[in-house]
């Protein structure tokens, strides 16, 4: 079931609850068929970022919404064809999962053949059919995760709006759905803005991701831009875990309280700040690895060790003002004290405003 996409744009659209603003003036495009992620904390503004995409607030004046060539900015859900799936998923109890499914295509006064029709595609797509008659209180997480999604793509929405629909399962099913639901959107091409705190969520299924914080938007772009070239201070602390480098530029090179790095040639402005910006640099850990201490650009301390599995995250002291955190294979074995030396690999470096 192929459904045709539409682009969407957001224009100067704010949001004022009783005289406090909780969403800035924001422009946000996104592409016919591109899966957009709103990412951030709790009350940073995406779901009413959403809500106002879905037609169920209306931005303030002057704020513009637009599906293709359509001003959408008045029109009331029920007239935007867009498919919701809550956090909740707020299912029927009192209906089999057919009848949940196809309960949109009922209200519409769909053809019930073909609303049969459309049922049992979606009941093959979402492998629900041998649950098809049964009541809701009898499924899975999962199962019932599935059965919103079938719902809202009844009635063949020109956009899919997701709010959070994972976060009440547990974490193992939840990484199983995220694939299952990367796969499904991927096949389906529809547009799809989906809202979560969840990063790996973020990553695995944007095609783009958009970070937000106190009703404003910090930075937009794909997964890899957002990890690995964050804007500012804010993205990268919410994104993924970043070290902290304080110190001071003294001859090319960065000093610090456990060593000095000097940054190789052709190292870019933005990862190497000149001696009138912050003089702080930013690392992941992934990006650096343990080394002689006699030869490696920093050396401290091991203050702790966290057994991840396929990782070991250790915790370093004395090699900056702040602790810093190491992975390394999850096979090596080191004790808390054991001095060591870090070296960080020259593209992992970050300098942040």
């Amino acid at each position: 079931m192929k459904l045709a996409p539409v682009p969407i744009t957001l224009t100067q659209c704010a949001k004022t609850f009783r005289g406090t603003r909780v969403l800035e003036p924001l422009d946000l495009a996104i592409g016919a068929g591109e899966t957009l992620v709103l990412l951030g904390p709790s009350g940073c503004g995406k779901t009413t970022t959403l809500r106002i995409i879905a037609g169920l607030e209306s931005p303030d004046a002057g704020g513009q919404v637009r599906f293709g060539d359509d001003d959408v900015t008045r029109l009331p859900i029920e007239r935007r064809q867009v498919g919701m799936v809550f956090q909740s998923y707020a299912l029927f109890p009192n209906l089999t999962v057919r009848g949940n499914i196809g309960y949109g295509l009922k209200i519409n006064k769909t053809d019930a053949g073909l609303a049969r029709q459309r049922v049992d595609e979606l009941l093959a797509m979402m492998r629900l059919d041998a649950h098809a008659d049964k009541p809701i209180d009898q499924l899975s997480g999962g199962q019932r995760q599935r059965v919103a999604l079938a719902r809202a793509l009844a009635l063949q929405p020109r956009v899919l709006l997701l709010d959070e629909p994972l976060t009440a399962l547990d974490a193992r099913l939840r990484d199983t759905l995220r694939s299952e639901m990367n796969a499904l959107l991927r096949s389906l091409g529809v547009t799809t803005i989906y809202v979560t705190h969840d990063q790996a969520e973020a990553m695995e299924l944007g095609d783009r991701i958009v970070v937000m914080s106190a009703g404003r938007i910090e930075q937009t772009g794909t997964p890899r831009d957002i990890y690995f070239r964050p804007a500012n201070r804010t993205v990268a602390q919410f994104v993924g875990t970043i070290n902290r480098l304080a110190g001071q530029w003294r001859d090319g090179a960065f000093e610090t309280t456990g060593g000095s790095i000097v940054l190789a040639r052709g190292v870019s402005r933005t990862q190497a700040p000149g001696p009138t910006q912050t003089p702080e640099l930013f690392f992941r850990p992934e990006d650096a690895h343990l080394a002689d201490p006699a030869h490696a650009q920093l050396r401290g301390t091991i203050e702790a060790v966290s057994f991840l599995g396929e990782r070991t995250r250790l915790t370093i002291g004395g090699a900056a003002p702040d602790a810093l955190l190491i992975d390394v294979a999850g096979r090596v074995e080191l004790a808390r004290g054991t001095a060591v030396g870090i070296s960080i690999a020259p593209e992992g470096l970050i300098a942040l405003a």
